[in-house]
C-alpha cells in the first residue's frame, strides 16, 4: 500500500505516527508535520449532497429526500446546517412531484395542458428524471 501524501508539501515520505481517533496518524519525513487520512468508505458522493441540498431548496421534506435518494435525512439536515442552506416560506404553493423515465417525460411536455398553471422544474436523479411542480393551495 502506498503512502498518502504530506498535504503541506506534497512528499510521499511519510512513516507511521500512531492512532488518533480510529484513523492512522502520519509523519512527513520532509517537513514534519503530523496529518492522518480520511477513513476509507465513510465519504458520501458530492452528487447526491447537491440533489439533496436541490430538493431542499424546492421544498422536498427530508424524509422524502431520504426516500429518493437513499441517504440519511439526518445526514442531509447536516448538509443543510453546514452549507446554510434555506428553504423559502411557502404559504400559497406546495410542491408535488413525480419520478419518471425519458419516455415518460416527453410524453408530459407533448401535452400543453401539463405546462399551464404552476411552476415546474425537472431534475435528473440518476438513470429517471424528477419533475417538482407547485400548484396553489385551493381556498377553503
Amino acid at each position: 500500500m502506498s503512502k498518502p501524501a504530506c498535504p503541506k508539501c506534497d512528499s510521499t515520505e511519510a512513516t507511521k505516527s500512531g492512532v488518533v481517533g480510529g484513523r492512522q496518524r502520519y509523519k512527513c519525513k520532509n517537513c514534519g508535520y503530523h496529518f492522518s487520512v480520511a477513513k476509507v468508505g465513510k465519504e458520501i458522493n458530492s452528487y447526491y449532497v447537491i440533489k439533496a441540498l436541490q430538493l431542499y431548496v424546492e421544498g422536498v421534506s427530508y424524509r422524502e429526500i431520504e426516500r429518493l435518494l437513499g441517504v440519511s435525512h439526518v445526514s442531509v439536515m447536516n448538509w443543510v446546517k453546514k452549507y446554510g442552506m434555506h428553504a423559502p416560506r411557502q404559504t400559497e404553493y406546495h410542491p408535488t412531484y413525480k419520478i419518471v423515465n425519458q419516455k415518460e417525460l416527453a410524453d408530459f411536455f407533448q401535452q400543453p395542458q401539463n405546462l399551464k398553471g404552476a411552476g415546474l422544474i425537472v431534475t435528473e436523479l440518476g438513470d429517471k428524471y424528477m419533475m417538482i411542480r407547485w400548484e396553489r393551495f385551493k381556498g377553503s
